[in-house]
């Protein structure tokens, strides 16, 4: 691509309720074990936030995205919020973060693509700082999952966890950083094996759509768990092979947090150590769209994210959606 400038994270943050649900909490609360959910899941533990809808949870990161940038919110542009539980069907989340923050010459809009939308919310943004129309685009990834998992399902409840996170993206002049390439998949085929039915046009609410449950998220496990593996790992691997590069010039892979096994299959289809995978669904679980940037959140603050480092961000989620991206640090 022939541009001038390219979208760069300038700021980088998370929040996580205090509550901490663990893996011997579930014990008393549904037919599972801490030895059966380490082995298939690599989970410990979930936050879980008691109080409050996701616009609680994103608003936290967005204020310290603002504060680590030295910014005001009346500067930022463009609110994209990446979320499956937003607060309301409508005002968008993005309103409701808009109003609380303050940044009066914002606008913006939510976007719905499971475990993949903060890829996609990431790679909108990146394209409204390239076209050169703005200049401060604030992409945030939140969700409530607590609030659509069904915790009498063994299956599901040990997976999901609350969470919120944030990025600012800026354009920049130096070619060497930002956000490079993406690789984007959308495959509708999927709907069948991971859903929510009930709330939407198709099954509006009602007390026959409460009581049949269709309020809480399904997953078929081994069925995504096929596809995830296959799809993350295909998808990683191919977006190094389309900018010529190999395992060996990557210095993070910051992959969806959703199942430890998934992770490390993706890591050995790139061909890279265990060092070089940032990993923190066993304190977290599964948080959805606040996944991939709380590892950059998590890790950027450690230290260990330095300025120049080739990063690839990888995902899958409902829909099916999955999808990498490719950039270097820029802060």
């Amino acid at each position: 691509m022939n541009q001038k400038q390219r979208a760069t994270i300038t700021a980088v943050d998370h929040y996580v309720p205090e509550k901490i649900l663990t893996n011997f909490d579930l014990e008393k609360m549904v037919e599972t074990t801490n030895d059966w959910i380490l082995e298939r899941t690599g989970i410990r533990e979930r936050h879980i936030l008691e109080k409050g809808a996701t616009s609680d949870l994103a608003i936290p990161a967005v204020q310290g995205v603002l504060k680590q940038r030295g910014i005001s919110a009346e500067e930022i542009e463009v609110i994209i919020v990446a979320t499956v539980t937003p607060d309301m069907f409508f005002p968008s989340t993005a309103a409701i973060i808009q109003d609380a923050i303050g940044a009066k010459n914002a606008w913006g809009f939510d976007m719905e693509a499971a475990c993949s939308g903060f890829l996609f919310a990431l790679m909108t943004g990146a394209r409204f700082i390239e076209s050169g129309a703005y200049k401060k685009v604030l992409v945030v990834g939140a969700d409530k999952m607590s609030s659509i998992v069904d915790y009498t399902d063994r299956n599901t409840c040990i997976l999901f966890g609350d969470a919120g996170a944030a990025v600012l993206l800026e354009p920049t002049e130096n070619l060497n950083e930002g956000i490079f390439d993406s690789i984007l998949r959308l495959d509708g085929s999927g709907k069948e094996f991971l859903y929510m039915k009930g709330g939407g046009s198709l099954n509006p609410p009602s007390h026959q759509t409460v009581d049949s449950g269709l309020h809480y998220l399904f997953q078929d496990g081994k069925a995504v768990f096929k596809v995830a593996v296959k799809g993350m790992a295909d998808v990683s691997a191919e977006i190094l092979e389309k900018n010529n590069l190999a395992g060996k010039d990557v210095d993070w892979l910051v992959p969806h947090q959703a199942n430890l096994r998934i992770i490390d299959a993706c890591a050995s289809r790139m061909g890279l150590d265990a060092s070089k995978v940032m990993i923190n669904i066993d304190r977290y679980g599964n948080t959805t769209d606040a996944t991939i940037p709380m590892c950059l959140s998590e890790w950027h603050k450690s230290g260990q994210l330095k300025k120049g480092q080739t990063i690839v961000l990888s995902s899958f989620g409902a829909g099916y959606s999955w999808g990498a991206i490719l950039l270097k640090w820029g802060i």
